[in-house]
Parts: C-alpha cells; structure tokens; sequence
C-alpha cells in the first residue's frame, strides 16, 4: 500500500471555503459591473511571462519576491507581480489593434513571495483598472470616481482616498539634496504606517543622512490635510518656492482636486497626505490610497496612481497612463471585520425535496420551470427522512423548502415551507408557488 499523503498547503497560499469564495465572487461582480458603467473593458494576460519582461520593473523589494524559475523548455520565465507591467507588454504588443485612449480592467491572482500576513498572501487577487494613452487629470479624476463607485456599490461608506504627488516628493527631496537617495528614502516613507516616525528616521540615518537633514525632511513628509483642501494649499503655498519640481506636483494635485469638488461625492473623502509614496518605481505623477475609516491598520484596499512612461521598456513610443488596484484579499478581511460579510452564503434561494426516488423527475421538472422564473433553486439528491433534508436546507441557509410527497405528487401540487418562519402551505399550484418565493 502506497504511503498516503499529507494534505496541506504551502506557507502564504490558502483555500478558500464555499462562504469566502462566494463572497469573492459577489464583490468580483459588483465592481465589474461598476468598471463596465465607466467605459472600463476586460482583457487577460497570462499568469507566466518571460522573466525580462518583469524583471527590473518594480522595486528592489519586489524582486527579491519573484518567482522565476525555468520552464520545461528550459525559458527563462516568472509568475507576474502585478497586473500593471503585463498590460505595458500587453498594449505594446497589440498596439495597432487599440484604440486610445484604452480603458481596461483586470481581474486575477498575482504571486510575490513576501512574508505572509493579515489579509495579505503570496498568492492574491489583483482587480485593476487603467486609463492608457492620454495626459489630462480628467482620467486621474474619473480613477477615482471609479475607487469611490467600487467601495460604496459594496457597502463601504466610511473611507479615506489619500493623496500625493511623486513631484511632490521628488522636489521635497531635490529640496533637501537627497535626489541620488530617492528609490530609497520613497521606499523608507512608504513604511510610515508599519514603522512609525522613530522606525522611519532610524532608516533613513543608514542612509548617512544628517540627522538635522532628517528632521526637517520628516516634519514635511508628515504634513496631512485637515482643513478644506483650498485652505491647505494656501497652509502650503510656501513649498512652491523651494523648485519647480514641487510646484508642478502641487499644482497638479489642485487643478484635479477642483474637478472632484464638482462631483456629488464632494471632496470631503479625498485627503493629502505627503507621506503617501507607493513603493512601486513606475509611478511618476498624482498618487493615491484608500484606507477603511475603522480599520486603519489593515492597510490601504485601494491604491494607485498616474505612471508617464509605461510602455518605455518596450517601446520608444510614449503612452503614459493612470490606473488603481482593488485588493480583493483584504478587502474581504475588512468587510468581514465591518460586518458587510453575510456568514452564510447559498447560491439558491429554495431546495426541493422528494420523499421517493420515484418523485425525482417530477422534481426537477419543477427545478426547471422555477429556474425559468430566475429563482435560483436546488434539488437534495437523496431521498431521506425529512428532518435530514430540512436540517441541510438551514445549513446552507435556502429560505424556502418545497416538499413532494405522497399527496403532492399524486395532485402534481407542491408543499412549500418558510424555513425562517416555519409557515407551510400544502397542496398548491406551481404558479402560487412562485408568487409565494417571489413576494418575499
């Protein structure tokens, strides 16, 4: 007898049970539907790419948590990391069959080997939404319309869209002469909310800055809006004397910021924040993340940002685009926390049960003209005593449960029970049936 073997799965990748997988599905749904209202249209890219195709396009941090490997045919190839880098090969290689601008959406798992933590995994689901081939903060406006869509179609009323701007940043650090420190001290800022301002300075001093240097930089970079957003750009006017650079980004980050004024959403949930940095190298203009008001350390749901040279590693031609990432997987952990997660989840509102084998057809015959009404239904596949099938019917929360026994099936009418209530009507019509399921 062959050793049998041991089931489990490996460190940062998870199954998912029938409620949490559904669950996925229902918020894969809802924001399709709201990328669909924007203009925003799917396309796929393969999980494996060849390895220069990913290699060198993210952080340092995010290459050393490449999967690469060779395949059979002895290719250099990886698992991608993002969505985002896929659709820079993506619009380059099929660039005479687009028209742009191209508004796009994504929906699949991406692999870093990262330490594994709350709501984030090695393996997870990445839904993004790009807007290719136009400069105008018209796009950067409409990303966020489509974050805010996304969060509210879900439930989601309580949440921060921080803001920033990598000229911002790029200009505070040209201000302070640590412009040949920058992938470095953006990746240190990005950590603020790990590490705190102590962990942050601690950093930054093995970099050799001066400690004085350090300070002045952080009492910038922690500067955040608490004010009406016209009144903190007039808080922060000052800065635009320090570099052109700094007065670009502060610029930009206004003019789009009184197009969302216009929006019936207002601005109030939209915040800046300078310490907003996203880690990712490719992000060259207005930045953003969406943190969940009561759940602040589960970290940003929602992030992206503008990026100017996408295709530059593939193409001479200059496409620049914006976009943003929903994180499912942690998203999931949120509205579970919220309590915007049902426990239980069925796909079918009724369960039919045959007291005979003999009653099966008869079953399913009236599965099938209740599926042509749009009821979800299903039929319990034994014929067993009724305690056994009711008790399933609760288990996987079905609301109603039609009965066919002796009587019903001789009358061809049908017993139907409330399984919230326990009210139950015997020997009806199908057509009372449905209003019956359907009224309520």
């Amino acid at each position: 007898m062959k050793d049998l073997i041991t089931p489990r799965t490996l460190s940062g990748f998870k199954d998912r049970m029938p409620d949490e997988a559904y669950a996925k599905s229902c918020i894969i749904n809802t924001v399709s539907e709201v990328f669909l209202n924007y203009g925003f249209m799917p396309i796929e890219t393969p999980h494996l790419e060849y390895a220069d195709i990913l290699v060198k396009q993210g952080s340092d941090e995010i290459q050393k948590e490449l999967y690469r490997f060779k395949d059979h045919g002895g290719r250099d190839v990886a698992l991608r990391f993002d969505q985002t880098v896929p659709l820079a090969r993506f619009i380059t290689q099929h660039r005479h069959e687009l028209e742009m601008p191209f508004k796009r959406y994504a929906i699949g798992n991406v692999f870093r080997g990262e330490r594994a933590q709350k709501g984030r995994y090695r393996e997870f689901t990445q839904c993004d939404f790009d807007f290719i081939g136009s400069n105008s903060l018209s796009c950067d406006c409409e990303i966020i319309q489509v974050i805010y869509s996304s969060l509210t179609s879900l439930g989601i009323e309580e949440f921060t869209i921080w803001l920033n701007h990598r000229d911002i940043l790029n200009g505070i650090l040209e201000h302070f002469h640590l412009s040949n420190h920058c992938e470095d001290v953006l990746r240190i800022i990005d950590k603020l909310d790990k590490i705190g301002l102590d962990g942050i300075k601690q950093e930054l001093s093995s970099l050799n800055i001066e400690n004085e240097k350090i300070d002045s930089l952080c009492n910038i970079i922690t500067i955040k809006q608490t004010s009406h957003y016209k009144d903190f750009f007039k808080e922060v006017a000052y800065l635009k004397d320090f570099n052109e650079t700094l007065r670009r980004g502060l610029e930009d980050l206004e003019s789009m910021l009184n197009i969302i004024d216009a929006l019936e959403f207002g601005i109030s949930t939209c915040k800046i924040s300078f310490s907003i940095a996203r880690g990712l190298g490719y992000y060259t203009g207005i930045i953003y993340e969406t943190t969940l008001n009561r759940l602040k350390s589960l970290g940003s749901v929602c992030s992206g940002g503008r990026y100017n040279d996408l295709t530059k590693s593939f193409s001479k031609e200059h496409l620049s685009g914006v976009g943003a990432s929903i994180g499912i997987d942690r998203l999931i952990v949120g509205m579970r926390e919220l309590g915007l997660l049902k426990e239980k989840h069925t796909t079918s509102r009724v369960l039919i049960i045959a007291m005979r084998e003999e009653y099966l057809g008869f079953a399913h015959r009236v599965a099938q003209t209740l599926r042509q009404s749009n009821i979800r239904i299903e039929v319990y596949p034994d014929c067993v005593k009724i305690k056994k099938s009711l008790s399933y019917a609760n288990a996987k929360g079905h609301e109603f449960s039609i009965i066919i026994g002796d009587l019903e099936f001789q009358n061809k009418t049908l017993s139907v029970k409330n399984m919230t209530s326990g009210i139950q009507m015997d020997n009806i019509s199908l057509l009372q049936c449905i209003s019956v399921i359907k009224s309520n």
